[in-house]
């Protein structure tokens, strides 16, 4: 199953991709709206499942003509994990890690496919990071190795846009990783039953302005998704609606010389076999003072 999270007008809705190309999906407060992923999720596989036949019976839906979504909108947990792939290690600067890096993302830092990743005014060094997602979908804890796989109720695609002059500000990479507007997610949630076990082996590829820029397959990383699921579990209860963001390849735009860095105007895609393509564009943000609910003050 390939869902799609959207807005059309004021009202948000739900598709469902079928297996020949044709969507089909329903808005809120339609007849048979199934409600959000986020509330699907936390129900489980069965709900999905109802949902994906009353979402095929509904009219036929234009994604193109309408905003998408970030497949969840509120993550409990948006897990990241840094220098898991041997060649960004390197390139980094940094030794093959023998325990994962992790550090944490905010939501107000995330966006759908189709928006744009906002290049902060305070920064020039805007990099990509095409990422693939796992979506939690039975929590658990001290979950074993073996088991973790059951955990994972579908994948996604994540760019994780990092400013590098402030994630080199401090030991931890937090405040660089979690500027407004800079995590992109999307644009399907795909079911674990789509894709290979652990969706190992699939092609991630990222491009900037259509220039190939990251290129390797998910067989590379150093924790699979099953070992990331066990490993965290050790420390965490994982629950239904929490994303790992498994970490990018080699390639990035800091390693590079010179530097390649995001700037307005261009367009960062990230394409990961069977699951998608998140394309998004860049755009320079606009100082406005706000409240917390986003009102100018």
């Amino acid at each position: 199953m390939r869902f799609a999270a959207f807005r059309d007008g004021d009202q948000e809705g739900l598709a469902i991709v079928s297996p020949n190309g044709q969507i089909h999906g329903l808005q809120q407060g339609a007849e048979g709206y199934p409600g959000s992923l986020d509330h699907l999720v936390q129900l489980g596989r069965d709900a999905l499942h109802g949902a994906a036949a009353a979402l095929a019976n509904g009219p036929q839906i234009d994604l193109e003509q309408t905003i998408l979504l970030p497949p969840l909108s509120a993550p409990g947990k948006i897990i990241c994990v840094g220098l898991n792939y041997v060649d960004h290690s390197v390139e980094s600067g940094f030794t093959v890690p023998d325990y994962p890096t992790l550090f944490t993302r905010f939501t107000s830092s995330i966006v759908g496919c189709g928006a744009a990743i906002v290049r902060p005014s305070v920064s020039a060094q805007l990099d990509y990071e095409g990422e693939m997602v796992a979506i939690i979908g039975v929590g658990g804890r001290h979950i074993c190795e073996d088991d973790a796989l059951d955990h994972v109720l579908g994948y996604s695609i994540f760019n994780d846009a990092s400013v590098r002059d402030y994630q080199r500000k401090s030991p931890q990479w937090t405040i660089g990783k979690n500027f407004d507007g800079t995590g992109a997610f999307g644009p399907y949630l795909v079911t674990a039953d789509e894709l290979p076990p652990g969706a190992n082996g699939l092609h991630i590829q990222t491009r900037l302005n259509g220039v190939v820029v990251q290129d390797a397959s998910t067989s590379d990383m150093v924790f699979r998704v099953a070992r990331l699921v066990s490993i965290l579990s050790e420390a965490v209860t994982l629950s239904p609606g929490d994303i790992i963001v498994s970490g990018t390849p080699a390639g990035v735009g800091m390693a590079r010389n010179p530097p390649l860095f995001m700037k307005h105007g261009d367009v960062c895609e990230v394409e990961i076999e069977g699951i998608g393509v998140l394309r998004n564009p860049i755009k320079d943000e606009v100082v406005v003072a706000t409240n917390e609910n986003g009102a100018a003050r």
